[in-house]
This record gives structure tokens, sequence and C-alpha cells, in this order.
């Protein structure tokens, strides 16, 4: 299994440790990861559940968890594990009657304010995450992004069910 985190300064074949990661959702006045000047993080996993020695694209499973942070509405978790037979996409459920409302993340993808959730449940989750090794968290309320409604992720977050976006190999 190969691990990655680019969140703020932890960037690397690693992930934090939770206690880390607690300034960027805890921090006088929520600066999240402004100091990078980037409102986004990830933390990935290739070749999980003894996946590393089948080919990338040919059964290897991928576990991604993506964060946006908005010092005013809190964080967007995503949720993928694709591959060996996996198909699983979630995301944070915050208040759904703002589900037709976007922000833009920094580098200008629109993000459904009805998705996030305030820091203090998304840091459990995070938390969570890496404390059971990459598996859904369940520690906040989760929705199937199969069951959003059409278009909550205009282009070019649009992917269509069990489609998987592209991130690079961390190989």
């Amino acid at each position: 299994m190969k691990k990655w985190s680019d969140f703020g300064q932890f960037r690397g074949p690693y992930w934090p440790d939770p206690q880390q990661l607690k300034q960027y959702f805890f921090a006088t006045g929520n600066r999240w990861l402004q100091d990078n000047q980037n409102d986004g993080a990830i933390l990935m996993e290739q070749a999980a559940y003894g996946t590393d020695h089948l080919p990338v694209d040919k059964g290897r499973v991928k576990i991604n968890l993506l964060l946006w942070g908005k010092p005013e509405l809190g964080v967007l978790l995503f949720y993928e594990k694709f591959g060996g037979g996996y198909a699983d996409v979630f995301s944070s459920k915050g208040d759904m009657s703002r589900i037709r409302e976007w922000v833009r993340s920094t580098h200008g993808d629109p993000l459904p304010i009805g998705l996030f959730i305030p820091f203090a449940p998304a840091f459990q989750a995070v938390k969570e995450f890496i404390e059971i090794d990459g598996e859904l968290p369940k520690s906040i309320e989760w929705i199937a992004n199969k069951n959003l409604p059409p278009n909550t992720f205009p282009e070019p977050w649009n992917v269509p069910p069990g489609a998987e976006r592209s991130y690079p190999d961390v190989t």
C-alpha cells in the first residue's frame, strides 16, 4: 500500500498524524490552508487491500479523501474508492437545503455549499479516516454521490456515476 498526503505543510508519501492536522481545523480564525493559498487537501492510498502487485487500472484499489475548507462554511469532504470492484463516491452531508448554491475553490471549481460541514466534525472524520486506514469514516453523515441531484457538481466536477477522476500515480 502506498500513501500520499498533500495537506498544508504535509506533502509526501505518508499520512500525517491527525494531531499534526488539527491546526488546520481549529486555528484562530479558521485559516484552513490559506497560508498555502490553497483551500484543498488530499490524502491518497494506492494499492489498498494488498493490491500492490496489480497494475494501475487493473484491479489496484485506490482511495482518496479530498477536502476543501472555507472559513465561513466549514469543510467539504469527498471520499472515493475505485478499482478491484469498488466504485464508491461519497460527499459529506451538510445543509442539503443549500445544495443548489455554490462557492468557488481557490482554483475556480464550483463546490456545493450544502455539502460543507463544520470544522470540528470534519477533523473527527479525517482523524478517523487515518486511524482506520482509509475506510469511510462513520463519525459524520455521508451521501452517496449517485444520490445527489443532477449537476450538484457542475463542470468540471460533473463526473458520470461509476467513472473515476484521474490523479497522479504516487508510485
